[in-house]
């Protein structure tokens, strides 16, 4: 992988997720393999949620966490970094929406905007997804997308079903 480090670190939002194998060890995993890296440093992560599955509800129920990393890399290759982690916890993409062992998704980017064929950055569909706005809002609550606070959009979404699995913000160094 080139690197294209940005000369001023940036703080990341990553949106993690998974329900095939054991995706609470996969999350755990990829968020120490980011913050063992010399370009990247776990900030804070949020607690562990019990999700149940979104867009295609056949299927088994998910864990979702948010992160805060504090990175160097460019968005593309924070992108590039969170796809190698999927595909070392075995990710296969069958069908969209279908069950995976990880999915690592970059929902902001400091203040950037990213529109590119393979990254579009905030992630275009956080704002509708209580399953990503819960957690995020652990740990930015006051970040604001789209003139409005995370924890202002978690207040238009359901997220009566979403239940804390693990509130301890450590659940991923175990």
């Amino acid at each position: 992988m080139t690197t294209c480090a940005d000369p001023l670190p940036v703080v990341a939002a990553l949106g993690l997720g998974g329900n095939l194998g054991d995706p609470v060890e996969a999350m755990a995993r990829a968020l120490q393999a980011l913050d063992r890296r010399e370009d990247s440093a776990m900030l804070a992560v949020s607690g562990l949620y019990r999700t149940p599955p979104w867009g295609k509800t056949d299927q088994a129920d998910f864990f979702n966490a948010c992160a805060l990393v504090k990175t160097t890399l460019s968005p593309s290759d924070l992108l590039d970094c969170c796809l190698d982690l999927e595909r070392a916890m075995k990710r296969v993409r069958l069908e969209r929406w279908g069950p995976r062992t990880l999915d690592i998704d970059i929902l902001f980017y400091g203040d950037r905007v990213v529109a590119e064929d393979h990254l579009h950055i905030p992630h275009p569909r956080m704002l509708e997804r209580a399953f990503v706005l819960k957690p995020l809002a652990d740990i930015a609550p006051d970040h604001v997308i789209a003139e409005k606070a995370i924890s202002e959009w978690l207040g238009t979404v359901d997220a009566s079903d979403i239940n804390l699995a693990d509130g301890s913000a450590g659940w991923w160094r175990r």
